[in-house]
């Protein structure tokens, strides 16, 4: 029997080992999906664990602590959050055998946690020599195609040659001078239908609208943005107009429409050929446009405006004023397309360094979209990463087991208590490959002692072949599957920041709501006779 102090130690690992073994199994290109239901019932099938920790609600404490490390990898690197999740979690799971062992547990706590945190420092001091090439040439779609595959791979196995070269063509199109990329200038539009394969890449934007005029399409565009709706100015305050007779009634009516055509003339004389309205279209305004051959937009969305005047360079004017030539967006063509049978408005830009780019969806169903959409998020984030550090790990397990070997050498040459912990750091690395493995339906350990055997003959880059029928390792480096350093260094601190704070932890408070008088519960019934 444990005293009520060891109790809450055991517990919050239980917790956090259960979490982590949710996300586990959806490790790697063979991981399996979840079907999430969150708590507006929305479905999500998905392996993405940064999704899937964003639609559970976790309720425990502790195991909070490893959703927040995952939500700091998913906001540092984009990509790498179940990295996190499981090497965390099986660190709790390790330093429960190191607890049971018979120290005390806040003795035994001290020497983990001393220990980790030797370890975590020693794993980063190691891990800039397990780097096995640098990306040479960011503007080359074809070798940052290349260098995508693997973050794909695990989300979209099967297409990720396919989407990769989309998503390298839309990032290398829009990676400014500067190189500050910004993972926002790639805008996903999903439009059901069709099949991946016809996915494509516009440089530009594209709106699921339909345009509201007559003009449909306009080549050397000049645009006027407005986030006022696109009708007639409306009095601050109220007035009452006395109407005596028809003849009154008639002017009256014809003021307000010659107002509107001096304003809709103004702005087409001004040469705008397109005018985006951030809000309704009066009726009279679009037969005034119709008349002076504008095309007309409506982005209900905010965000949508002001994503467009980025890419076509315009200001968003509050009032329907003409625009100066500062002021006026330009873009090569803007035209309404349909595709499969969704009306959409295209702004593109035919030299392909613009702003924004747009990649195009097209699937069966929308989950099998919202999960692609993910797959490019990653695939976006994971090029965001290399233009901050280019230096590239192998992956497959190959990095970790390494880091495995390496440690546990480590950890044989410290006295004292901390080096059982050092070397249950160093086997918690063998998490990665482990679960590789399992859910690629091969024997783990079969596996594990392969990869110790060809590293321990000094070949770093060899990791666990998920293609092969059986148990099969294979050089990561020739065969293109690649991690980013900053992803596996960031993961690694993380996880391990995660498990010492829930170690560190050997209690829990939970304030309860305050006490105070009960509101009165309304009598049911009141207005019912009581003899009934």
């Amino acid at each position: 029997h444990y005293s009520g102090l060891e109790e809450a130690v055991y517990r919050n690992i239980q917790a956090c080992k259960e979490l982590a073994q949710t996300t586990r199994t959806a490790y790697g290109p063979n991981g399996m999906n979840k079907m999430v239901i969150n708590h507006l019932e929305k479905l999500f099938v998905t392996n993405d664990a940064a999704t899937i920790l964003r639609e559970l609600e976790v309720q425990h404490p502790a195991a909070k602590m490893l959703v927040m490390a995952s939500h700091m990898q998913e906001q540092e690197v984009g990509d790498g959050t179940n990295f996190v999740l499981v090497f965390a979690g099986v660190l709790l799971e390790l330093a429960e055998d190191l607890l049971r062992m018979g120290l005390s547990v806040s003795e035994a706590s001290y020497n983990v946690i001393e220990g980790y945190e030797k370890a975590c420092k020693k794993a980063l001091e190691i891990l800039p020599d397990l780097v096995c090439c640098s990306a040479k040439n960011l503007r080359d779609v074809e070798e940052v195609a290349s260098l995508l595959h693997t973050s794909v791979m695990s989300k979209q196995y099967g297409n990720e040659h396919f989407l990769a070269k989309l998503i390298a063509q839309a990032c290398v199109s829009i990676l400014p001078d500067s190189g500050h990329f910004n993972v926002d200038n790639i805008r996903v539009c999903k439009i059901v239908g069709a099949g991946i394969s016809a996915s494509s890449v516009l440089h530009g934007m594209v709106f699921k609208k339909e345009t509201e005029g007559d003009v449909t399409s306009v080549k050397d565009a000049k645009i006027a943005v407005y986030s006022c709706p696109f009708d007639g100015m409306i009095t601050e305050t109220k007035g009452t107009v006395l109407i005596k007779n028809a003849e009154e009634l008639m002017n009256f009516s014809k003021g307000e429409e010659n107002l509107m055509d001096l304003q809709v003339k103004a702005i087409a004389d001004s040469g705008v050929n397109i005018v985006v309205a951030g809000g309704k279209v009066a009726d009279m305004a679009l037969h005034y446009a119709n008349k002076y051959n504008l095309m007309l937009v409506r982005l209900n969305s905010k965000w949508d405006l002001r994503r467009l005047c980025k890419t076509v360079g315009a200001t968003a004017l509050p009032r329907l004023t003409p625009p100066t030539l500062e002021e006026m967006g330009h873009c090569d063509s803007v035209y309404l397309s349909e595709v499969g049978d969704t009306q959409v408005v295209v702004f593109k830009h035919e030299k392909e360094d613009g702003a924004i780019s747009t990649i195009l969806i097209r699937g069966s169903t929308d989950n099998l979209m919202d999960d692609i959409e993910r797959a490019v998020d990653d695939g976006v984030n994971t090029f965001k990463v290399l233009t901050r550090d280019k230096r590239l790990v192998p992956g497959g397990g190959a990095t970790e087991i390494e880091l495995a070997k390496q440690i546990t050498s480590y950890g044989e040459t410290c006295p004292g208590l901390d080096q059982y912990a050092i070397k249950k750091f160093a086997e918690a690395f063998e998490a990665i490959p482990r679960a590789l493995a399992e859910n690629s339906g091969v024997k783990a350990n079969e596996v594990i002692s392969k990869l110790y055997a060809v590293h321990q003959e000094g070949n770093k880059n060899v990791g666990f072949d998920i293609e092969a029928e059986a148990a099969a390792v294979k050089d990561m480096l020739e065969a293109g599957v690649l991690d980013t350093y900053l992803g596996k260094s960031w993961g690694i601190k993380l996880a391990t920041n995660a498990a010492v704070t829930v170690l560190r932890v050997d209690q829990i408070i939970m304030a309860k709501p305050a006490g105070g008088p009960k509101p009165p519960s309304g009598k049911k019934d009141w207005d019912e006779d009581q003899n009934d």
